[in-house]
């Protein structure tokens, strides 16, 4: 095989296994009824005039399945971080009992399940999408090289395995998610 098409397979696969990143941690920020300091991945806080991540202005913790615990580094961000929970529009309630934030996850509803499988399932499809077209782009560098025919049809069989993997750990993963989501 030569140099080109190996780059070509090489650059593909990084791009198939970014997609597959992305979508871990999409579907880590969707919600499956175990609390998880992820759940707060999205909140900012307002932090001496700058909207800095929650992870950096305090301790994020998981005691129990249903409770996540804010323990801030500063006494004085605990009214802050009260505010970029609200304002983050998660669902959640949070209290503070003058030491730390502490938020209890309420358990899910059956229809509150479903959608959010349909979200994960939505967040699956764009992650095939997105393998797709590396599949796409490589097939299309392959058919713009100057290499023999077998060569080039070889290479295209490569590009399709490498899909077809992808696809399926797609699949899988989706299938973890799924069964946490619904798992009661």
């Amino acid at each position: 095989m030569n140099d080109e098409i190996k780059f070509i397979l090489d650059t593909t696969k990084e791009s198939m296994d970014g997609s597959l990143k992305h979508l871990e941690k999409e579907l880590a920020n969707i919600r499956a009824g175990k609390a998880s300091p992820s759940m707060l991945s999205s909140v900012m806080v307002d932090y001496y005039g700058s909207q800095t991540p929650l992870n950096q202005v305090a301790n994020v913790n998981t005691p129990d399945a249903r409770t996540i615990s804010i323990q801030p580094w500063e006494k004085a961000m605990l009214q802050e971080i009260e505010k970029g929970i609200m304002m983050a529009n998660l669902g959640f309630n949070p209290m503070n009992n003058g030491e730390m934030v502490i938020i209890n996850v309420p358990p899910l509803t059956e229809e509150r399940r479903k959608t959010l499988v349909k979200q994960a399932k939505a967040e699956a499809e764009d992650a095939k999408v997105s393998i797709r077209n590396a599949r796409q782009d490589a097939n299309k560098e392959i058919r713009k090289l100057d290499a023999s025919e077998d060569l080039m049809a070889n290479a295209e069989v490569d590009v399709q395995e490498l899909t077809d993997s992808h696809i399926q750990k797609v699949d899988d993963i989706l299938a973890v998610k799924e069964k946490e989501i619904m798992t009661v």
